[in-house]
């Protein structure tokens, strides 16, 4: 098993709450680290339809079975569970009694906001990080190869190209998910709004433009960016709301938390094909933040992410909020550095002032530097920063 960053932080929580709360896509290893971490406790796997019908017919009977607590999984699928939940962690008063993981954010964090507020300690694992990759000694040498092949734990630990996976994914997950969430007639149009998502990676979401694309109304797009978002598929960067004298846009980016999921759907299938493919730059830039977004969340933290654009065209692709002060990072595919890479922060500095903490520029180059005040990190040292931020 490769050891996972989010590993402290979870049994710190356990420590502290007698709930503990694991969600994250499907497939991120959420089962594995739990059942790592909580060995003495019971597994029990909320998809297997019998134990379903028993703990929703019969959730008092169904929590009895396990007087010391358990590891349910995918608990989003019995929610009258959530009320006995309360009662008996009251009652015991002991931390790390009940581990619960699932998939679908928003009906999981919605049961549990309603029954057991206050009593949850919350971590959000998503796949595996470049530093988790690398302290294991299993990184990639390429960066196409780690856009092509993304970071999700079945990719590593199974002889599949990635292609293959990526499919089966699609198809066994995703899918299968939105069917549970929201009511889907045409699933090839669901499809095509996916990929056309992908096609979108970090640009600015305009959701009618995507409804038009895609021949479905407002609303449909809207519910099925959510469906997308509750399952952990894309995310969406916010920018910052400081102007600094500025007009500013007000609309966010789309992402998504894994750029192999994302390269598959664009159809690109090979390294090559990625190293030269038009989607490679905004694929990098969503690698970075995606990176940044698991340095947060292993820590048992919220994002703290954000952009920033005026209305003519002024830029910084990521800022960084810690405190008062802003962190602007800027992020680029290539694997050589030119002046280009630091006009859009000189520009930024400029206008932050106090406002501005030291920046950073992130390259597709294997080799870290420092130029005009700017640290260059290669993409293999994200983690640097990554971790402390």
């Amino acid at each position: 098993m490769i050891n996972r960053s989010a590993t402290t932080i979870l049994k710190k929580l356990s420590k502290g709450y007698p709930v503990i709360t694991i969600t994250g896509p499907r497939q991120s290893g959420k089962t594995t680290l739990a059942r790592a971490v909580f060995k003495h406790k019971p597994y029990v796997s909320l998809e297997e339809p019998d134990r379903m019908e028993f703990a929703n017919e019969d959730p008092r009977g169904f929590l009895a079975q396990y007087p010391d607590g358990a590891i349910l999984d995918e608990v989003q699928r019995c929610p009258s569970l959530f009320s006995y939940i309360q009662s008996i962690v009251d009652n015991s008063r002991r931390p790390g009694f009940f581990i619960l993981t699932g998939s679908q954010q928003f009906g999981l964090i919605s049961s549990i906001t309603q029954s057991l507020a206050g009593r949850v300690g919350f971590l959000q694992l998503l796949p595996f990080s470049l530093c988790e990759l690398k302290s294991n000694g299993i990184l990639p040498k390429s960066v196409d190869d780690i856009l092509l092949k993304g970071l999700y734990p079945p990719v590593y630990d199974r002889k599949l190209s990635p292609s293959s996976w990526y499919a089966n994914y699609a198809f066994t997950y995703i899918e299968r998910d939105v069917r549970q969430m929201v009511n889907v007639r045409d699933l090839s149009t669901f499809q095509k709004f996916v990929r056309m998502c992908a096609a979108r990676t970090g640009q600015m979401l305009n959701l009618s433009g995507l409804a038009n694309d895609c021949g479905i109304t407002h609303n449909t797009a809207r519910a099925w960016l959510s469906v997308l978002e509750a399952s952990y598929i894309i995310f969406q960067l916010n920018p910052h709301h400081r102007n600094f004298g500025k007009r500013l846009i007000k609309t966010p980016k789309l992402y998504f938390h894994d750029t192999g999921l994302a390269a598959w759907l664009l159809g690109i299938t090979d390294p090559k094909q990625m190293s030269i493919h038009a989607m490679r730059g905004p694929l990098f830039e969503n690698l970075v933040i995606s990176e940044f977004l698991k340095g947060r969340y292993n820590r048992g933290l919220f994002s703290n992410l954000y952009f920033w654009r005026d209305s003519t065209g002024n830029e910084v692709d990521m800022l960084i909020e810690e405190a008062n002060t802003l962190m602007p990072v800027e992020i680029k595919s290539g694997q050589t550095v030119t002046t280009d890479y630091f006009a859009g922060l000189n520009k930024w500095l400029s206008i932050a002032n106090a406002a501005a903490t030291h920046p950073y520029v992130i390259y597709g180059g294997n080799e870290g530097q420092k130029r005009s005040g700017v640290e260059v990190l290669s993409w293999r040292e994200i983690d640097k920063l990554s971790n402390k931020i």
